[in-house]
């Protein structure tokens, strides 16, 4: 499937009935595997691929992510979307260049959030912030297929938690050009309901954190399009190696291989 192809597919993914659940893999095998599950799309995790390097999330340079984005790109015929975090940068240029660089990856999509890694600003100024999503949104129509741009307002993540901030944030990314709106870290159902009802592109749910995290029909029924996971199926993968080697290294035992999947290799070449 060529990357236009791929791209109109991916759009059209977020657009049914259903809302699509894009997988977040944090490397090769992974992907394969969750494409060979039945996932229709892909997703990247900064998270995931800060910790396969062994890193906190954000310590990641955008080279860096870049080649991890391209290994799984390069993995599936599946469309692929990146968590892209701010960009690389405080700049309208930077997010417009980060997307640009995206876009020879491999990548069909890609994430821009308006969260500064400035602990006493997290937030950047909401006039900026969409400055940042417009240059980001030039940057993507300038390709030559249909990327897709989702806008990220972090304020539930980093603060101040203002619903209604986080609406106007999301409205003016949407008018800003924004294909997706994304929005981590909504406490309850209502929330997300209000927030799918405020905008007219799909609405992008990340599951992943405890008590925030609801199910898919929920979702669906909320007015969700897209649901994604975060680090969260990274996290149990490690989870369930470190359960096995605490097996291991507490009874000398190996039940483990009792429990565990044995036929992942089929997935790989």
């Amino acid at each position: 499937m060529d990357i236009q192809t791929k791209a109109e597919h991916f759009r059209k993914l977020q657009q049914g009935p259903r809302a699509l659940l894009i997988a977040n893999a944090w490397d090769a095998g992974s992907t394969r595997i969750l494409a060979g599950l039945g996932f229709q799309a892909i997703a990247t995790s900064s998270g995931a691929c800060a910790g396969v390097l062994g890193r906190r999330d954000g310590k990641i340079t955008r080279d860096e992510a870049m080649a991890h984005s391209r290994a799984i790109a390069s993995a599936t015929d599946l469309p692929v979307s990146a968590d892209l975090e701010k960009g690389w940068g405080d700049r309208p240029e930077d997010a417009a260049e980060t997307i640009r660089l995206a876009g020879t990856t491999g990548l069909v999509g890609g994430s821009i959030e308006d969260s500064s890694g400035d602990k006493d600003h997290p937030i950047f100024d909401a006039t900026l912030a969409t400055e940042r999503i417009a240059a980001a949104v030039q940057a993507a129509r300038a390709l030559p297929f249909a990327f897709t741009l989702t806008a990220r307002c972090e304020s539930h993540l980093w603060g101040p938690a203002d619903l209604d901030d986080t609406i106007r944030r999301l409205q003016s990314y949407e008018r800003a050009g924004a294909d997706v709106l994304m929005a981590p870290g909504l406490p309850d159902l209502e929330s997300v309901k209000k927030v799918c009802a405020s905008l007219t592109k799909p609405f992008s749910f990340m599951v992943g954190i405890k008590g925030k995290s609801f199910s898919v029909a929920e979702l669906e029924a909320a007015g969700v399009k897209r649901i994604s996971f975060a680090t969260s199926l990274f996290r149990a993968a490690l989870a369930g190696a470190m359960e096995a080697s605490r097996e291991i290294l507490e009874k000398g035992t190996f039940t483990y291989l009792d429990r565990g999947p044995g036929d992942v290799g089929k997935y790989w070449d």
